[in-house]
C-alpha cells in the first residue's frame, strides 16, 4: 500500500498553468469509456475543473451535488447529509462523471458516487489530486485522477480562501 509521508503538512500552492496541465492529463483517461452524458460537480472544490472537464469533453448536462458532514465532534464515519442533489431522473441510466478536486479521506467521493449508482445512473469519481495517505477507504481510490500526492493542495480559485490561515500568501503579480 502506501506508506504515510515524511511531511504530512506540506502544502502546494497550484497555478492556472498547473491546472490546465492537470486537465490535460485526465481527458485522454476517459476515451476508453467512450464520453459521459452528465458531469456532476461536488461543490465547492469540484465547480471549476468539472467545469473545464464538461468544456473539454463537450458534456453539456452539468448538475451539481452539495455535501455535508457533520463536525468532527462526531467522528469521520458520520453519514453525510446531501444539501443539494440531482434528481434521480437526471442522472437514471446515464454515465456519470462526478468531479471534485481532491480526494483525501475520500468521504465525498464516495457518498456522491454511491448516491448516483443507487439512482441507477453508470458513476465514475474523478478528481484532481489522489491523497492515498489520507484517504479512509484502503481498497478504494477515484475512477480517475490526474497525481497522486501527500501534501494538502491549494488551487487558483482558493488562493486568498486557502493561505488566509497559514502564514502563506499569494504570488505576487509582476
Amino acid at each position: 500500500m502506501f506508506d504515510r509521508p515524511d511531511n504530512p503538512n506540506r502544502t502546494i500552492v497550484l497555478t492556472w498553468s498547473d491546472v490546465d496541465r492537470l486537465i490535460d492529463i485526465l481527458v485522454p483517461q476517459f476515451r476508453v469509456l467512450g464520453g459521459f452524458n452528465t458531469i456532476v460537480l461536488i461543490t465547492r472544490g469540484g465547480v471549476i475543473p468539472g467545469g473545464m472537464l464538461a468544456e473539454a469533453l463537450d458534456v453539456e448536462h452539468v448538475l451539481t451535488a452539495a455535501v455535508d458532514f457533520p463536525s468532527k465532534a462526531v467522528g469521520l464515519m458520520a453519514w453525510p447529509q446531501f444539501l443539494q442533489f440531482p434528481e434521480d431522473a437526471l442522472v437514471s441510466g446515464k454515465r456519470v462523471l462526478a468531479v471534485d478536486d481532491v480526494w483525501g479521506t475520500g468521504r465525498t467521493s464516495i457518498a456522491v458516487r454511491e448516491r448516483l449508482t443507487g439512482a441507477k445512473a453508470e458513476a465514475f469519481s474523478c478528481v484532481l489530486h489522489y491523497n492515498p495517505y489520507r484517504s479512509l477507504f484502503k481498497k478504494e481510490k477515484p475512477d480517475f485522477f490526474a497525481e497522486t500526492t501527500d501534501a494538502y493542495m491549494i488551487y487558483p480559485w482558493e488562493v486568498d480562501r486557502g493561505m488566509r490561515d497559514m502564514d502563506v500568501f499569494a504570488p505576487e503579480a509582476n
